[in-house]
């Protein structure tokens, strides 16, 4: 693979795995009480149940990456893959460890 198609799959497994761990994590955070902030979600959970509606969700945002990452030619592909891998550190791979690591401290000292 070369130079720029390699730094476009790199970013495309990121993306997906960032995806994956969101799924993750927000299912057990459901499970320990915390509360889902996006309110899209919080709707489909009522509708169709907090595992299948994370199914589908993640589905999409995969496949769109899958799709996105296809178009390897385009110039924007690169610096939209790296924007999409920077909200999913900020708003939800660097929240959820937050929120994970204070419960385990609060755990441990208990």
């Amino acid at each position: 693979m070369h130079g720029e198609r390699r730094r476009i799959y790199d970013l495309f497994v990121l993306n997906i795995a960032l995806q994956l761990f969101d799924a993750v994590a927000t299912y057990q955070g459901l499970t320990i009480g915390v509360k889902e902030a996006n309110p899209l979600l919080v709707n489909a959970f009522h509708w169709l149940g907090v595992g299948p509606t994370l199914l589908l969700f993640k589905a999409k945002a995969c496949g769109l990456l899958f799709l996105l990452s296809r178009s390897w030619q385009h110039r924007l592909v690169v610096p939209v893959l790296s924007f999409l891998a920077w909200v999913y550190v900020s708003f939800s791979l660097l929240p959820w460890l937050t929120k994970f690591s204070l419960l385990f401290v609060t755990i441990i000292r208990a």
